[in-house]
């Protein structure tokens, strides 16, 4: 990609404007046309949300947008509609054993509803705040308990796959066993056992970065700085690792570009978060200086393969090795193009993958060479993003951002007519992470709170 070097916040300020204006209405138009009855929304088809009973992982995107949506606006109703819905329609996810989603679903309402309330921005009852803790703490122990040991004495939250599957970007729902832990919570085990939720998140970490990220240091013929796995595979007699696989990529020897602005982001996050926890709290787990190198190595990587291998406006494709990429010529050196003949973009990993490359360049320092280069580039992405076209300028179209793809090995993305591949649409995920972005800029902008995942924890559970 070609980082803009010039670029600033406040340039943005114009579009993210018309951003949340355009997103409010989206919001509303999913509440007064969407039917719940048949499943939660996940992506939509000629316009329209619709569902896919493949896992349950996005619902919580849809309330913890019309709270971000009042972050950023100000506007009540927002907010009346994410406490509502997250009260009415979540608790089943809290206590979800199937999925590895938790760190999505349940962080993003009832974390963002409890954030607001730390941060002062909505007054609240202890019950509210109760209420909020509660389901947080649960949240992370379910997610916790799906648990698989690695025969070096590591292990790894298991994907819905089964046991034998760890997911690259379950390393985002790590954040839910941080906070629940923060929040004083231990899972409990056979015979009473504690079980830490800060060491099964470190241990999950820890083999993210060994067994779905590449470093080029020969660990196989397709090793490369910062390529990711989207899967790994372990023989679960033994704990081995076996093989890279891919379920939503082209194959596990290529990277597919959303797990990698999962672990982008997912590292640059951790990173930050480490910076509040005292090294005590990591006696008897991990050396912590030693874990933040590696979250480091991991978010350096994972970035720097981005900004090489995204075309230059800064959104990728869907696959870095998808099969037709060839036909595109020199792609890296040419805009984005989502209405092509031959492969797909997925704006979802860039409206992602941006985000982490602000936080590790904030997290690295903005008066360091490397800090400077990885804020620029992903400011420059984040302009692309919020521009034609990529955001759904369309009032009937109830997605915000245009061009994300979800399985397309399945073929489940929708095809307009006269198309050749799949194009136009949106998904929940990309949605809210854009809208993460984007509060993500105008806070900065406005010079207001940082804004991160662990500000649902207050000044005595956070330290």
């Amino acid at each position: 990609m070609k980082i803009d070097t010039t670029l600033t916040p406040q340039d943005l300020k114009e579009s993210l404007d018309r951003f949340w204006q355009l997103s409010g209405e989206k919001i509303e138009l999913i509440e007064k046309e969407y039917d719940t009855s048949g499943g939660s929304p996940v992506f939509t088809v000629d316009g329209k949300y619709s569902t896919r009973g493949w896992t349950e992982w996005t619902e919580g995107f849809v309330y913890g947008s019309a709270f971000l949506q009042y972050d950023a606006t100000g506007e009540e109703r927002f907010l009346e509609l994410g406490k509502k819905k997250t009260v009415e329609r979540m608790a089943t996810h809290v206590s979800h054993v199937g999925v590895h989603d938790h760190g999505f679903n349940n962080l993003s309402c009832y974390g963002n509803w409890l954030r607001l309330i730390r941060e002062g921005r909505i007054e609240a009852s202890q019950g509210e705040i109760d209420f909020c803790e509660l389901a947080l703490k649960v949240s992370g122990a379910t997610q916790a308990a799906r648990w698989s040991k690695t025969h070096d004495g590591g292990g790894y939250i298991y994907s819905f796959n089964g046991p034998h599957s760890l997911f690259v970007d379950t390393i985002r729902s790590c954040r839910i066993l941080m906070v629940a832990n923060q929040l004083g919570h231990t899972l409990m085990g056979e015979n009473d056992s504690p079980i830490s939720l800060l060491k099964r998140a470190v241990k999950h970490i820890k083999s993210t970065a060994r067994y779905n990220v590449f470093y080029g240091e020969g660990r196989d013929s397709y090793d490369e700085w910062g390529r990711t796995a989207h899967e790994a595979v372990f023989n679960t007699n033994d704990g081995r690792f076996r093989c890279p696989n891919a379920q939503q990529g082209f194959s596990g020897f290529t990277t597919w570009t959303r797990g990698l602005s999962w672990a982008m982001v997912g590292f640059a996050e951790e990173l930050e978060f480490l910076d509040t926890v005292p090294e005590a709290a990591f006696e008897g787990i991990c050396d912590k200086q030693e874990f933040i190198e590696l979250c480091l190595k991991g978010a350096r990587a994972t970035c720097d393969w981005f900004i090489l291998n995204t075309p230059k406006d800064g959104i990728p494709y869907w696959d870095g090795g998808a099969p037709n990429l060839h036909r595109l010529g020199e792609w890296r050196d040419a805009v984005s193009n989502p209405y092509n003949e031959w492969e797909p973009i997925d704006s979802s990993a860039a409206a992602i993958g941006a985000q982490g490359l602000l936080r590790l360049g904030r997290y690295l320092g903005l008066d360091t060479r490397d800090g400077q280069r990885y804020w620029q580039a992903g400011l420059s992405s984040s302009k692309s993003l919020l521009s034609a076209p990529y955001i759904s300028e369309d009032p009937k179209h109830q997605g915000l951002l245009l061009h994300s793809i979800y399985h397309q090995p399945n073929g489940w993305d929708n095809i307009p007519e006269g198309q050749s591949i799949a194009c136009g649409e949106s998904s929940q995920w990309g949605d809210y992470h854009y809208r993460e972005l984007g509060l993500y800029l105008s806070r900065t902008i406005k010079e207001e709170k940082y804004y991160t995942f662990y500000g649902c924890l207050n000044e005595g559970n956070s330290k």
